[in-house]
């Protein structure tokens, strides 16, 4: 697969931007409203994709060598994650239909369901924990 295809592979839902916690005890991983400060919470793409992990250094970038160490750390409706795991992409993936929105009109998205981080504090994350992204 070349750059171009794995890329186009993202259906721009923008979950994997959403900040998470893992539970120590238990290795869960929650997911919270809280985005990355890059992430156009509109538009469900990174504002600097091209330096975003020179500005944010815990920022991951996906490939096919390391995506079954990060998959658990993407939503289960990840394309990267399901072709990882040999299942097939959703109806509303835009490889799949066509349309680039399918994923907001499905309610995939972020879109319109989280805020950036800017401004929020750490210790208010948990309180941020939410289920939908999953």
């Amino acid at each position: 697969m070349t750059l171009q295809e794995w890329e186009s592979l993202c259906d721009g839902c923008g979950k994997c931007c959403l900040v998470k916690l893992e539970d120590e005890d238990t290795g869960k991983i929650h997911y919270t409203d809280v985005a990355c400060a890059l992430l156009d919470t509109g538009a469900c793409r990174c504002t600097d994709y091209g330096n975003r992990q020179q500005r944010i250094p815990d920022c991951v970038t996906l490939t096919p060598e390391n995506i079954n160490r990060v998959k658990n750390w993407m939503p289960s409706s990840c394309a990267y994650r399901l072709l990882a795991d040999g299942k097939p992409l959703p109806d509303w993936h835009h490889l799949e239909c066509g349309d680039t929105q399918a994923v907001h009109h499905a309610r995939k998205s972020v879109r319109g369901r989280c805020v950036t981080e800017t401004g929020i504090e750490i210790d208010d994350l948990p309180a941020r924990i939410v289920r939908w992204p999953r």
